[in-house]
């Protein structure tokens, strides 16, 4: 099957590229390299570095007719959606836009959205958050993401067009940027190992779900030909607390630093817990690792890094 995932030298998309081409399908990774990289993108790939707003995107529909697009490109920074949600919303509606009507002039038959659980639901009314909870965003990011998981389902109405939608909870494991806006687990590694003291915004009680991404491949190759026009959450269904994340890595890296705090930053939610039991229930997906395991896992991939 000839597949195309969007935002393939990212953290995430590069892992379920590596998951396709080992299931043996032709495989094309469309990234701008703007947070990808290219060193993550599989070589048994085609790769094309454009940005999914460009032109240049009717062309690789053309020429490649891929069955199923696997669209994990975004803007994924809630500082920079609150700063800019203009660029914000250029790339996370009108990019996932230009991704659907080139879909749908060349015989795509589904879109499967890398959509966030972390943002759409704004501050849940109880927890964990089932998929049917009020969409109620509190950063243009969820707002965009929302909104073009809103065209998916047009779209399915108007042109019998398939999809599903996987809203994630806080995704980690190897290849997530250190250096980055998000993702707090590769943060905090990465500055306990070159002996820098992490900082938490806010007083270290907010809370996010976290799951690693083993399990998130696992479950985007479970809707690759299954969960036609539904929409599950990935995640663990349990909080993990900021303070709770920095000590788990810094045990796992053997460093007796103590966090700096900062003040809250704006756009973020300060509770969050997914209920994947629809998952579970209907495409049998459920996390297998453990976060004691999965942050072990990152620390002994950013020592091989450093040497």
């Amino acid at each position: 099957m000839k597949v195309m995932v969007t935002g393939g030298a990212g953290f995430i998309g590069s892992h379920v590229v590596d998951a396709l081409i080992g299931a043996g399908h032709d495989v094309v990774v469309v990234d701008d390299l703007s947070t990808g990289k290219e060193e993550n993108v599989n070589p048994s790939a085609a790769f094309y570095q454009v940005d999914i707003r460009s032109e240049e995107m009717s062309g690789i529909f053309d020429y490649q007719r891929p069955h199923i697009v696997y669209h994990h490109a975004a803007q994924m920074d809630v500082r920079r959606a609150v700063s800019e949600p203009d660029y914000d919303a250029s790339v996370n509606i009108l990019g996932g836009l230009n991704i659907l009507e080139n879909g749908r002039r060349t015989g795509l038959q589904k879109l499967i959205f890398a959509s966030t659980g972390g943002a759409v639901y704004g501050e849940p009314t109880e927890l964990p958050v089932v998929e049917s909870h009020p969409i109620a965003p509190l950063s243009p990011y969820g707002l965009t993401k929302f909104t073009f998981e809103q065209y998916l389902g047009l779209y399915r109405r108007l042109y019998e067009f398939d999809y599903t939608v996987l809203r994630y909870a806080n995704v980690y494991g190897p290849r997530q940027d250190p250096h980055g806006e998000a993702g707090v687990v590769a943060i905090f590694t990465g500055q306990l190992l070159r002996g820098e003291g992490p900082r938490i915004f806010g007083d270290g009680n907010k809370t996010r779900d976290y799951v690693y991404v083993s399990d998130v491949v696992a479950a985007n190759m479970l809707v690759l030909e299954d969960g036609q026009g539904q929409t599950f959450n990935v995640g663990s269904g349990e909080e993990t607390s900021d303070l709770q994340i920095f000590e788990t890595v810094r045990d796992a890296v053997g460093a007796h630093a103590e966090p700096q705090y900062a003040n809250p930053r704006p756009g973020e939610i300060d509770r969050i817990a997914l209920d994947s039991t629809r998952f579970r229930e209907q495409l049998g997906w459920e996390p297998a690792i453990s976060l004691e395991d999965g942050i072990a896992n990152v620390v002994r991939w950013h020592r091989q890094r450093l040497g």
